[in-house]
């Protein structure tokens, strides 16, 4: 099954064209600086200043003369980032559909959701932490009020993923995504009325297929809960907020040092964390741990087994998260949108077979539908920003 789950994802992978594969604007530019100013730095940089001054004033045959001296190294180099960009994708599906495996493997068997969300999100601080101490990732360095500017973002990270984590739990990590496709939905509210922002008209019409799609399959999908519905529009509601707020409160601000994408996530994870455990403790309480001691003493797990499968679902939590930003920083929007979509089709897919969910035909027109228009949202947004 995990080979059978692998294939789906490289196989995804490899259809996006390599083509689509190139130097662009990073969609988290507002951390981490544009791609594309970062991609045409070397070129120029292999120059020494007479050349490049005769190439900046003359062209002509200096120009082609210079284009010449740095074909070869530039087409070299654009076949290794090709390469490592489609590496990149490739781990960024397979952390994820292995994140959603496991995640639902482990809810499956401990109905103690909450629990589980916090052991996720803590178990990124074994990655990031011993970066920090040992000096391999430069450690961010905030001030309290950095920190005050952090909370609120916090906070809907905390919600994106516990509702995810309850709605895989209380229903099929199909229709999971097939609600969590609807994003862009809760997305355009909250900017018109958080930040007053109003987008073209095409962009709202793409809404409709989202919502249309969405309706369809949550009326035809066989193993359709309230609860699943209801925490997996809290995850989107949160998701959207988080942007919201991230643009009010960073946008053209510096905080701290150091705090690049990566180190960003990596303190809203140990931010999150802090928050989860109370919340966990009120709502769930130690429950958990005589749960743990029953399923090991019924036999259906050893105690390495079942450590084991909560341990893989934090870390595939972090690492997709993590590579997520690698390769998003190295594509164009429209790649982005385009591996975006193809990745949530992968994961309901693999999802479907490693758990043998029925899906009605309903359910598979509506789901279809939901997450075309959320492509066709996305290349629309990225159309209007470009006027």
């Amino acid at each position: 099954m995990k080979k059978t789950v692998a294939l789906l994802a490289i196989a995804a992978t490899v259809s996006t064209s390599a083509s689509a594969f190139v130097p662009g604007s990073s969609s988290i530019k507002t951390f981490s600086g544009s791609a594309a100013a970062s991609k045409t730095l070397p070129v120029a940089s292999n120059l020494n200043p007479s050349t490049s001054l005769a190439v900046s004033t003359n062209g002509g045959a200096r120009k082609s003369t210079a284009k010449s001296i740095e074909e070869e190294p530039a087409s070299g180099g654009a076949l290794v980032e090709t390469l490592q960009t489609g590496v990149y994708f490739a781990l960024w599906y397979l952390f994820n559909i292995g994140y959603n495996i496991y995640n639902k493997q482990a809810l499956n068997a401990m109905a103690y959701p909450w629990t589980i969300a916090t052991i996720q999100m803590a178990t990124g601080i074994a990655y990031f932490l011993p970066l920090w101490l040992l000096g391999i990732r430069k450690a961010p360095k905030l001030s309290v009020a950095d920190l005050k500017t952090l909370f609120p973002i916090a906070l809907c990270h905390t919600g994106v993923h516990v509702g995810a984590v309850i709605a895989l739990g209380a229903g099929a990590v199909s229709f999971a995504h097939i609600v969590k496709a609807s994003e862009p939905v809760v997305t355009c509210a909250l900017n018109a009325l958080l930040l007053g922002q109003i987008l073209p008209l095409p962009v709202y019409l793409t809404l409709l297929p989202i919502i249309g799609g969405v309706a369809i399959a949550s009326m035809k999908e066989l193993s359709f809960t309230f609860l699943a519905l209801a925490s997996a529009m809290l995850s989107n509601v949160s998701s959207a907020a988080r942007g919201v707020l991230s643009k009010k409160t960073m946008s053209g601000k510096k905080i701290g040092e150091n705090l690049d994408a990566q180190n960003l996530y990596a303190v809203l994870t140990a931010m999150s964390t802090v928050i989860l455990i109370p919340l966990m403790l009120a709502i769930e309480g130690t429950g958990f741990f005589p749960a743990f001691k029953g399923l090991v003493a019924a036999g259906d797990f050893t105690n390495k087994s079942l450590a084991t499968l909560l341990a893989l679902g934090g870390a595939t939590y972090y690492a997709y998260n993590e590579v997520a930003f690698l390769a998003l920083g190295k594509v164009n929007p429209v790649t982005h949108a385009v591996g975006n979509t193809i990745k949530r089709v992968v994961i309901i897919v693999a999802s479907v077979i490693a758990f043998k969910t029925p899906m009605s035909t309903g359910s598979i027109i509506g789901s279809s539908i939901a997450i075309f228009g959320t492509l066709l949202y996305s290349l629309a947004m990225n159309a209007s920003k470009k006027k």
